[in-house]
């Protein structure tokens, strides 16, 4: 469903892990399982057993078995159950190679966002598969033009990914947007957001944000966004008015309760 229905999308109150497969299934070989957790952690802030135990199959136990083996390996695991662990800043690991799931994964995802990430986030998606390419053995740099994984665009919008550049750059540089807005009734509005997230719909990007008008989380499709302009002020992410609280309101009622949250249709 489209975003103008109101956010009708999953939002995950902790966050999903990219890696999430059947490749990284409970039956797992340790040594492999072991390696996978400390990459998890390379890649987080801070990650709960809970979390980890989901993303691998296994048990929360198992995980604090894990974590065990790994600190007396010399691992700098930081952190305690309950709270979450995290590697000391600095720990490294060799680095590894591709698997050929892992680069077909990564050509899918770039052409996706070649297409329907807008010209210049399309752009850096190819130069990212270049990069990709550049670190494979010659031997293997076929494997990504033999991908037959593809995304078409003829679909969307031409207006779908419009100011995605823009409200990328506030969302980085935590700063305010002021947008005139043209609702789903062509009522127009003038507001100033605190952005926070942006969401794709398979058709159409919206944004997550705070609005000061309302004074309430609301989402904005990018393509009924007529005017757009980053404001030198900046904002924080205050304690109920961070993406992490927007979360948290999705997740706490049904999709039809949300529909009070994101009125700006």
């Amino acid at each position: 469903m489209p975003p103008d229905t109101v956010m009708s999308g999953w939002f995950p109150a902790t966050a999903v892990a990219p890696w999430r497969g059947a490749r990284y299934a409970g039956n797992m070989r340790r040594a492999d399982r072991l390696f996978q957790i400390v990459q998890y952690l390379r890649a987080r802030r801070l990650t709960t057993a809970r979390q980890l135990a989901g993303w691998l199959q296994v048990s929360e136990r198992t995980v604090y078995r894990d974590i065990r083996d790994l600190s007396l390996s010399a691992v700098p695991v930081q952190g305690e159950a309950g709270i979450g662990y995290r590697l000391s800043s600095g720990f490294d690991l060799t680095p590894i190679m591709f698997t050929t799931d892992e680069v077909e994964a990564l050509v899918a995802g770039a052409r996706m966002i070649e297409v329907w990430g807008g010209p210049a986030l399309g752009g850096h998606a190819r130069t990212a598969i270049s990069k990709i390419a550049l670190v494979l053995p010659k031997t293997r740099r076929e494997e990504i033009d033999r991908t037959r994984l593809f995304a078409t665009g003829f679909h969307i919008p031409q207006n779908a990914a419009a100011g995605l550049d823009t409200v990328r750059q506030a969302i980085v540089e935590h700063r305010k947007l002021g947008i005139e807005y043209s609702d789903s009734a062509s009522r127009v509005s003038t507001r100033v957001v605190h952005p926070l997230a942006l969401y794709f719909w398979g058709t159409a990007w919206s944004l997550a944000a705070w609005c000061e008008f309302r004074k309430d989380f609301r989402n904005f499709r990018l393509d009924r966004i007529r005017k757009l302009e980053i404001s030198p002020a900046k904002f924080e992410e205050l304690p109920g008015r961070a993406l992490d609280d927007f979360l948290k309101k999705v997740n706490a009622g049904s999709r039809t309760k949300f529909a009070g949250l994101s009125s700006e249709q």
